[in-house]
């Protein structure tokens, strides 16, 4: 996570500046976009990004929050993907709780798809998700490009849900955008982009 002046208090002194975790970008808080993409600044830097999403609400009710990337600049959105996800829920009123693998479009294999990330969100005045992405060495053209992502949600059921999802992007191109969006409809909310060295 973005720890900021935190890290060296956290992790100790010894060869830790502020200058580790750097805020390369953010959109404006946006209200009714169809997608958030980051289309520069992902370049062999680091060896790390970090996508933060804050209360991202969708127009759509039980829609999907969902990623791709890109190794053309943003032209496409069309990497090959193979992924993983688990899932934690709980009703609102109490009648069902569980974790579960999350299948059904959470696990992608060897698809050029969007990835779920939390699915269902619903758009009532306090429904949103929120989480955050982290992605390996996308500028590397000798290996895929690994990432993990961590995310919580109100769906439309109303349910609270925590899914942690992982995988790769099976290329050695370089990836260099990225993009945001939810499956149906547009997005409100706010997408920070920080660089780790």
């Amino acid at each position: 996570m973005p720890l900021g002046a935190n890290k060296a208090a956290i992790m100790g002194t010894a060869g830790v500046s502020t200058a580790d975790v750097v805020l390369l970008a953010q959109n404006s808080d946006v209200t009714d976009v169809a997608s958030i993409e980051f289309t520069s600044g992902i370049t062999s830097t680091y060896g790390e990004y970090i996508f933060r999403f804050y209360n991202m609400n969708p127009e759509s009710s039980g829609v999907n929050w969902e990623f791709q990337c890109s190794t053309d600049g943003g032209s496409n959105y069309n990497v090959t993907i193979t992924t993983t996800a688990i899932k934690a829920y709980h009703h609102e009123n109490d009648t069902a709780a569980s974790l579960d693998y999350a299948g059904g479009g959470a696990d992608l294999a060897q698809a050029t798809t969007y990835q779920t990330l939390l699915n269902s969100i619903g758009t009532l005045a306090d429904n949103s998700c929120a989480g955050e992405l982290h992605l390996f060495n996308p500028a590397s053209t000798t290996y895929v490009k690994h990432f993990y992502s961590c995310g919580t949600g109100y769906q439309d059921s109303p349910t609270v849900i925590n899914t942690r999802t992982a995988g790769y992007f099976n290329t050695t191109s370089a990836i260099n955008a990225i993009n945001f969006r939810f499956s149906s409809g547009n997005t409100n909310g706010l997408v920070k982009m920080w660089g780790v060295k």
